[in-house]
């Protein structure tokens, strides 16, 4: 049985137990991130944390997370990740246990805090150059998907999309415009030149979309980030997602229309390859 943190604690999973008066389970209230390791080393946490107090800061969850960095690196360890080739912690934040009322708590209450650890199992390099599948779906989030929130039944239900059609990812479609994947953030490439949607409260923060860029640019080519419509994408040469535990996951196909030639194209495999480097592995 695997060992979790919550609230202070290490316990085994199943002795974790939460309220049913807990507002992440009433109301959706609160946030979550997702830290991949390689080996053990915990891949841009600052940057985590970061993306983390922003997150707290704009739902007033009253919560420093800035110790919880040993946390994610004990639970590697309980649970035998620590040599892992790419494991990951959840961590989830909600504002704590308080009577049902849509107003926060009158009276101060302590958040919540739960924690797990996983191993994550990357495709094996040949199933990863035949490329993946999408469909696009009507964005109907709310208007801050800027902030890591746990509120994802609009993601859950593009998520669910994807697997009624028998394809592998989304693209969110808002106002003609290719936005991003349902838990991950979405590439075109043009030529040697990267697209990618702009930071907005339309779209998340993404760390490994923040080491992608900073990638491009190292390995030479222009990056623009603006908006792209969806027949703007169906003329792209090449597309992906990227996320913590998409990678870079080579889109060849969307609505049944091939992305280019329907194959892996160079800048997305290039771009791969650094990000393997960047992380310590292979593929």
């Amino acid at each position: 049985m695997s060992t979790v943190y919550l609230n202070g604690e290490y316990v085994s999973k199943d002795q974790a137990f939460i309220s049913v008066d807990d507002r992440g389970f009433l109301f959706g209230d609160g946030i979550y991130e997702v830290t991949s390791a390689y080996r053990g080393k915990l891949f841009r946490f600052d940057r985590h944390l970061a993306r983390m107090k922003r997150g707290l800061s704009a739902l007033r969850i009253d919560l420093d997370p800035s110790g919880l960095e040993e946390v994610h690196t004990r639970l590697l360890k309980e649970n035998g990740l620590e040599d892992a080739p790419v494991a990951y912690v959840y961590l989830q934040i909600t504002r704590g246990v308080a009577k049902r009322s849509h107003r926060f708590p009158a009276s101060p209450v302590a958040p919540t805090v739960y924690m797990f650890a996983g191993q994550y199992t990357r495709p094996a390099r040949e199933q990863w150059e035949q490329g993946y599948k999408a469909v696009t779906v009507n964005d109907v989030r709310w208007a801050r998907r800027d902030l890591k929130t746990i509120q994802l039944l609009p993601n859950v239900l593009g998520a669910q999309a994807s697997g009624d059609h028998g394809v592998d990812e989304i693209v969110f479609v808002q106002d003609g415009m290719a936005i991003e994947g349902s838990h991950n953030n979405f590439f075109m490439v043009f030529g040697e030149t990267l697209v990618t949607h702009p930071l907005s409260n339309q779209i998340l923060p993404g760390i490994t979309r923040e080491v992608v860029l900073e990638l491009a640019g190292t390995l030479g080519y222009e990056v623009q980030e603006r908006s792209v419509t969806v027949e703007e994408m169906f003329a792209a040469d090449e597309a992906f997602h990227s996320g913590t535990l998409s990678e870079v996951k080579p889109c060849v196909e969307v609505d049944g229309r091939a992305i280019g030639d329907g194959r892996v194209g160079p800048v997305t495999r290039s771009l791969f390859d650094a990000f393997l480097a960047e992380t310590g592995g292979t593929g």
